[in-house]
This record gives C-alpha cells, sequence and structure tokens, in this order.
C-alpha cells in the first residue's frame, strides 16, 4: 500500500499534528515532525486547518445544468409548476446525462465534497436511465467521490401508474434507498403511497429517504404515519425526512414526543437550511440522537438558478438561521456538514482519527469558526489518501 504523510495540519482547528495514511485509510495521528517511514510521500500542510471532508446528504446531482451557458429561469413558481417545467425542458439541456452529472461532482470536488447521497429522479419519461448516468458519473471520477443513489419520484409515486414498479425494480438493482414526495400534497393518498413505500424498502432490505413539504399539522400527520409503518416494517435505522419544515413550525410539546419517538426508531433529518424556513429544533435533536445532515438541494437547475455545490455555504446559511454565534454552535455546525453525517453515506466513523477513509480538506483558515463564516478556498483535497483538488482546481 502507499504511505502518505501529511506535515503539520490542524486537526480540527487543534495543535498542529502529522497524518500518517496508509493507502485510503487514517493510519495515525503523529506529533509533528517526526520522521517520515521510508518510501513515505510527504505532503507540507503549512500549519493549514483540516476537515474531515464534507459529507453531502441531500442532492440532485443529475438535474444540474452547471457548466451550459446560463437557463432563465421558467415555470410556475409552485412544486407542481417547477415539476412540469422540467419535463417539459430537460431533455434540450441533456438532463439526465454523465456528462452534465459529472460537472456539477466535480464542484462539489472542489469544494471538499468527498461523499454524497444524492436523490436520482425516477419516473416514466426516464425510467432508470438517470440513475445509470449518475452511476457512469461517478466512475469516470475513479472513486474520489462516492455517491449514494436514492430512485427519487418527482413525479409522484400514486397518481403515476407504473412509478412503484420503476421503484421495485431500482431498488432490486441495488439502489441504496428510494425516494418519496409529499404523499398529502403531491399524491393526496397518504396511506397508499406511505404503503407502496414501504413494502418495497421491507422486501429489498434499502434505505427510504422521503421529501416532505407540507407544514403545521399536515406535515405532523404525515410524520406519524412515517413513525407507524417504520415500527411495523422493521426498517429502524433505515427512513429519513428530507426537508420536513413542519417539524420547525410545531409547539414545543409537540415536537418534543415526536422526536422522543424520531429517535427511537432512528429516523434522521435533512435540511438544505432554505431562507425564510422556520429553524429545526437542532440541539433538542443532537440531544434526542436524531441524526442531521445537511446538503446542497438541487444546484442551478430547471428548479432554481441557486446554489454552487459548496457545502460549507449551506453549513453558513444553516448556522445564520439557527441563530448560531458561539464558536461552539459553529463547530457543531461543521460537524453536521462533515464527521457527524457520516451515517447519510454508511460510514461508521468519517472524521481524522485512525481507521476512517482518508478523505479531508486544508484550508488557510483560523479555526473552525473562521472556516464556516468565510468558506474559504479549499487550498487540498484529500480522497481515499490522495490528492483530488489543489488550490480550489481538480486535477483528476
Amino acid at each position: 500500500m502507499t504511505l502518505t504523510i501529511l506535515r503539520s495540519i490542524r486537526p480540527w482547528g487543534h495543535d498542529p499534528a502529522d497524518l500518517l495514511i496508509d493507502g485510503d485509510t487514517v493510519a495515525a495521528v503523529l506529533p509533528p515532525g517526526g520522521e517520515a517511514p521510508e518510501g513515505a510521500e510527504v505532503i507540507d500542510g503549512r500549519g493549514m486547518l483540516a476537515l474531515p471532508g464534507l459529507i453531502n446528504a441531500h442532492a440532485h446531482v443529475d438535474k444540474s445544468w452547471w457548466g451550459r451557458p446560463w437557463v432563465s429561469y421558467g415555470g410556475e413558481p409552485t412544486t407542481q409548476g417547477r415539476i412540469a417545467h422540467e419535463r417539459a425542458e430537460r431533455d434540450a439541456l441533456g438532463i439526465p446525462g454523465p456528462d452534465v452529472t459529472e460537472r456539477v461532482l466535480r464542484e462539489f470536488l472542489r469544494h471538499g465534497t468527498t461523499a454524497a447521497r444524492s436523490h436520482v429522479d425516477v419516473d416514466l419519461g426516464v425510467g432508470l436511465d438517470g440513475i445509470a448516468a449518475v452511476q457512469e458519473a461517478v466512475a469516470r471520477l475513479e472513486g474520489a467521490l462516492e455517491v449514494e443513489i436514492v430512485a427519487f419520484p418527482q413525479d409522484g409515486v400514486i397518481r403515476r401508474e407504473g412509478v412503484l414498479e420503476l421503484l421495485d425494480r431500482a431498488a432490486l438493482a441495488g439502489a441504496d434507498s428510494i425516494g418519496g414526495l409529499d404523499p398529502c400534497l403531491i399524491d393526496r393518498d397518504p396511506v397508499g403511497q406511505l404503503d407502496g413505500l414501504f413494502d418495497i424498502a421491507a422486501r429489498h432490505g434499502c434505505g427510504l429517504d422521503i421529501h416532505l413539504h407540507a407544514g403545521g399539522e399536515l406535515g405532523a400527520f404525515e410524520y406519524e404515519l412515517i413513525i407507524d409503518r417504520t415500527c411495523r416494517a422493521g426498517l429502524e435505522g433505515k427512513v429519513n425526512i428530507a426537508h420536513g419544515f413542519a417539524l420547525g413550525q410545531l409547539p414545543a410539546g409537540r415536537q418534543e414526543a415526536l422526536l422522543e419517538e424520531l429517535a427511537q426508531l432512528g429516523i434522521s433529518w435533512s435540511t438544505v437550511a432554505p431562507i425564510g424556513s422556520a429553524p429545526l429544533p437542532w440541539a433538542r435533536m443532537r440531544d434526542a440522537g436524531v441524526g442531521l445532515g445537511l446538503g446542497t438541494d438541487g444546484v442551478r437547475d430547471l428548479w432554481s438558478p441557486y446554489g454552487d455545490g459548496d457545502l460549507l455555504r449551506v453549513a453558513l446559511d444553516f448556522a445564520r438561521l439557527h441563530g448560531g454565534r458561539r464558536d461552539e454552535d459553529l463547530v457543531q455546525v461543521a460537524r453536521l456538514a462533515s464527521s457527524d453525517a457520516a451515517g447519510f453515506v454508511h460510514r461508521e466513523v468519517h472524521d481524522l482519527v485512525p481507521g476512517a477513509r482518508a478523505d479531508l480538506i486544508l484550508m488557510e483558515a483560523e479555526n473552525v469558526p473562521d472556516a464556516i463564516v468565510r468558506a474559504p478556498r479549499r487550498e487540498l483535497v484529500l480522497a481515499g489518501g490522495r490528492v483530488v483538488a489543489r488550490s480550489g482546481e481538480v486535477l483528476i
């Protein structure tokens, strides 16, 4: 195996240390300046701040038009309007396709994201072609960026005959998870949608990751249905709720009761920290043991022109939305974007510690809060022990 020693880095802003990497794995954290093992490649970390590679817990890498000439936004400003607009325009942009997907994945890498969970559209128009396109794009990056795929029914589940069958095929073919979308607002059949999705997940042993946009008590009702089915299907630790805006709108007592049930069943949460949404009870979620991850959502797609693939900017948005000002708050937000998100990509550990995959980023930053607030350029990105980006440019 190849030995690499990364000299003079500051893991999580602590005192300088050397990191010994054996192949694709962190072997040891050593005092700085020791003798390098014979034959080891030596990389000078120049005293820079080191964080684990970022983990994007909610992406849509099949949708982006990044790298193409500017596409002006069109369509009606509703979920259904955006779905219809995307369906009408995506073919002309080569969406889905490996080329468009590879471009946005390279942006992820450039900004230090080394693992992601991506929803990939599965519908009657594209079938499973989007999954194949994402898999090809990931393969082109030669293992630098690991991507877990959620087969996602963006156009609805029950209201489109044949979508459940497509999701079943995706799960049979090895999709890490299947998705769902607004059982009440889109399908208007919450029992039918959730029963169909949980049946597939239970039969194939895959995960379930459901987009929920409903607010207030309607959203809480959907959570209760998911909690009930997770328990009955024996899918503890395999269900995630994405967005889940209602949670931040509910009274504290209602939140507390839901968090207790979510934690007991290992139901996790992912958010993209959208402007104007109600803050999540994230400190209580942490204390209760509810996993929470950050994601970019779409990046320059037919839903929105926003986004640049930098998860540190999402972390900053999350911190501002939730009133994080103290150093310890900002450090915890950095952990949400990296080490604490390990479960979203099925890693037991993701950190700058022995035994972890050697994914890390180096930045010119005074400390972790400084890195969150400024989101400075990633000077070096290592993925699986090899340098994949330097000075903000991808090398593969």
